[in-house]
């Protein structure tokens, strides 16, 4: 899917459309909830928190950001998959709404356990080394990987992370072998790597972006197709030998299947104009993420190829969520 550049892109007031009003009868008529399925203080939060005031103002109702934490963000995917269908529930979720489809046993499929509103922003992971290791370079570091399979320890949030999974798909293709070392979320992960008790972490950049600014941590390669203009000079991995390697991560928000279709365009079109705001678009590009707004079928369509993308690699590597 082509990702969508807002910055230049006004937009029409569309939510004020006396026909769409029409359509979508009194939606909303009381608060509105959007579930992030992690704790306060992560960028899952961060972006609805981004969201939610300018949101409130466009949809004539409080937007009320509420954490439901757990299982790799499960527990508030569950939650969320089970509200009523009234669009007063939605979740913002990242990249493990897809790879959990794969790696746990969940009660809800996720292409039929949801209606797809809009991808919010897209994010790449970094891999990057502390300054003490003799690494200058991501094919030096190959080069180890390869001279002593499995000695080389590198840092996650967690078994089956996006983070983690793009390893493991960047080691099938390289032929070399780390040895993975995962974390219970990004906070002690980024203290290990900046202390270099772990001599490579794959993170999303919204958490290591000052400290590559800052010198405190070397980045080895991106894992988007292009350069980012968060880190002019950090090299992708499609030009380091890994043609068309692309792993992101990113923000959505989805709702409980069956959500009246023009209450889901409403919603979409309110997160678009909201992703047009310089302020919150300069709040955005704080956190390293390009802007989408996407529509609900490209949503719905960018989901589906994401569940069979990392599906396979994980079935490939016999990824388990609870190894």
């Amino acid at each position: 899917m082509q990702r969508r550049s807002l910055l230049a892109a006004p937009l029409a007031a569309t939510l004020a459309a006396p026909g769409l009003v029409r359509a979508q009868g009194t939606w909303p008529d009381r608060p509105v909830r959007i579930v992030v399925p992690y704790p306060p203080g992560g960028s899952n939060d961060t972006v609805a928190r981004i969201l939610q005031p300018k949101l409130s103002e466009l949809l004539g109702r409080p937007v009320v950001v509420e954490n439901r934490a757990g299982a790799s963000g499960s527990v508030g995917s569950s939650e969320t998959a089970r509200a009523a269908p009234d669009g007063y529930t939605w979740l913002l979720a990242n990249d493990t709404l897809a790879t959990n489809e794969t790696l746990m046993q969940l009660p809800y499929r996720v292409m039929q356990g949801f209606s797809f509103c809009t991808l919010v922003g897209t994010c790449p992971y970094a891999l990057v080394t502390h300054p003490s290791t003799p690494f200058q370079n991501f094919s030096q570091m190959v080069a180890a990987a390869k001279a002593r399979p499995q000695t080389l320890n590198y840092a996650t949030t967690g078994v089956g992370s996006g983070a983690h999974i793009a390893t493991v798909l960047l080691q099938q293709r390289g032929d070399f072998k780390l040895e993975h070392v995962p974390y219970r979320g990004g906070g002690p992960a980024l203290q290990d790597a900046l202390a270099g008790h772990v001599p490579l972490f794959m993170s999303n950049i919204v958490i290591i972006l000052s400290h590559i600014r800052a010198g405190a941590l070397r980045p080895l390669g991106l894992t988007q197709k292009t350069e980012s203009r968060y880190l002019p000079g950090v090299v992708p991995f499609t030009r380091q030998g890994f043609p068309d390697f692309e792993a992101l991560t990113y923000w959505l928000l989805v709702g409980p299947a069956g959500i009246p279709q023009p209450i889901l365009d409403r919603m979409q079109q309110a997160v678009k104009q909201v992703l047009a705001e310089a302020n919150v678009q300069a709040r955005m590009a704080e956190q390293g993420a390009d802007i989408v707004g996407s529509t609900p079928a490209e949503t719905e369509a960018f989901v589906r190829a994401e569940i069979e993308k990392w599906g396979a690699v994980i079935r490939d590597n016999n990824i388990r969520a609870e190894s």
